[in-house]
């Protein structure tokens, strides 16, 4: 496997600042998880204090995955006993693989998190389903001598039945099913955050898809200041999700022209920010090292945003987990990005949780919340920055591998840049 970012290119500076917030970050899925099912709040309030009755008992099973994962984190770095981290990813798996409700293996998008019932009419969610996964294997690896973790992961995985949710397409998985109407009628088809999904339809043991899979979606080019990369809707966290388990790093299609994710997520993030930077004209608030929009909330609610192209939506407001998701792609814009927000706006921004969903330095609102995979994807990014666990964690996982193969990725050697230096504030 690549190497991991080495230890000495983070200052003191950088790796007490990270060591802040990620201590604040795995709190809320500490504090906001249910210790009995696991499931962890789509989202809470900012101090941590019970949120409105419309929101106060739901459960993302994206959030509960990104959950899993840090609890492995928080075990490593020892900001929880082992012994508590163990309990708490065992009661997870444990209600995942015995008594959550399922369709061949694929769960509910929102759950209630004291009984995992369905809420708000929500779909069998295949990308939630996969982001929750990301979770559970990383929890088979981490626990790799844990002999019920090690069972009720791959019960887990291994009852999906992949082939299903293709609903009669060669190679494109649908978003989901809603056992009242059946499938929903999107698939992905095209690039997006779903590459977690592919390989894990295309790696498993029970009901894999065909590796013709991988090339059936479209991959279409944009180029913004100079960066061509392949993109698909517009937030910045397309590019983040599956490289927060996937460790891309070397690995290239074999087709031409022979894309290296990796390296497409670090040229989308370049741009981004330098998208941003172009919005300041309209937008004071965006600057060099203030800059990041993904979906997120805002002043006039809840935002599937990004760019570029220009999104006719975008207001000023900034999401810090935008730019936070790429610590593991860009840490050299990333983390003077975080630092700045912290330095600059305090504890408007800055708290219990770590940053606040998202907030606009240009009229001064600040989110009330936080989102819990917002959060996760900061987290996770984190410490694939500092010491690239979580990747070498879940490519323990030899379908994963097997699937990247049978994918038609190939390995290959990077040519290095020069060290990455922090950009200039």
């Amino acid at each position: 496997p690549a190497p991991a970012p080495s230890r000495s290119s983070l200052s003191e500076r950088d790796e007490a600042f990270l060591e802040d917030l990620s201590r604040r970050l795995f709190r809320y899925f500490w504090e906001q998880a249910d210790p009995q099912t696991g499931l962890v709040a789509d989202r809470a309030r900012t101090d941590g204090s019970p949120h409105d009755e419309t929101h106060r008992d739901i459960a993302s099973i994206a959030s509960t995955g990104f959950g899993l994962t840090a609890l492995c984190i928080a075990a490593e770095r020892r900001w929880i006993s082992g012994g508590q981290a163990r309990e708490r990813v065992r009661a997870t798996l444990r209600f995942f693989a015995e008594r959550a409700t399922h369709e061949r293996g694929w769960f509910y998008h929102w759950m209630d998190k004291a009984t995992g019932e369905r809420r708000w009419n929500s779909e069998i969610s295949s990308i939630d389903t996969a982001l929750l996964l990301g979770g559970v294997l990383t929890a088979r690896q981490y626990y790799r001598s844990d002999a019920e973790i090690h069972r009720l992961a791959t019960k887990i995985y291994e009852r999906i039945d992949f082939r299903w949710m293709l609903n009669g397409h060669a190679t494109l998985l649908s978003h989901g099913w809603r056992p009242e109407t059946g499938f929903i009628k999107h698939r992905w088809d095209t690039y997006s955050e779903h590459t977690l999904l592919n390989l894990l339809a295309i790696g498993s043991r029970t009901s894999p898809v065909p590796p013709e899979a991988w090339y059936g979606w479209k991959r279409e080019w944009i180029t913004y200041a100079g960066y061509r990369y392949i993109f698909g809707a517009p937030p910045l966290f397309i590019h983040q999700y599956s490289h927060a388990w996937v460790d891309y790093r070397g690995w290239r299609e074999k087709r031409p022209p022979r894309v290296d994710y990796f390296e497409n997520s670090v040229k989308a993030t370049r741009a981004h920010r330098a998208f941003c930077i172009d919005l300041a004209r309209e937008f004071p608030g965006y600057s060099s090292n203030v800059w990041g929009i993904t979906a997120s909330d805002s002043a006039k609610g809840y935002v599937a945003w990004g760019g570029p192209p220009r999104d006719p939506a975008i207001d000023g407001t900034v999401v810090p987990c935008a730019a936070g998701g790429s610590l593991m792609l860009t840490p050299d814009i990333s983390l003077p990005a975080l630092m700045t927000m912290r330095e600059k706006f305090g504890d408007r921004v800055y708290g219990r949780y770590g940053f606040v969903d998202a907030f606009n330095p240009n009229t001064g609102w600040v989110g009330p919340d936080v989102i819990g995979i917002d959060v996760g994807i900061l987290l996770l990014s984190a410490e694939n920055l500092r010491t690239g666990n979580v990747w070498r964690w879940f490519m323990r996982n030899g379908e994963i591998l097997q699937a990247m193969r049978l994918a038609g990725l190939e390995r290959y050697r990077r040519e290095r840049a020069g060290p990455r230096r922090r950009a200039a504030a």
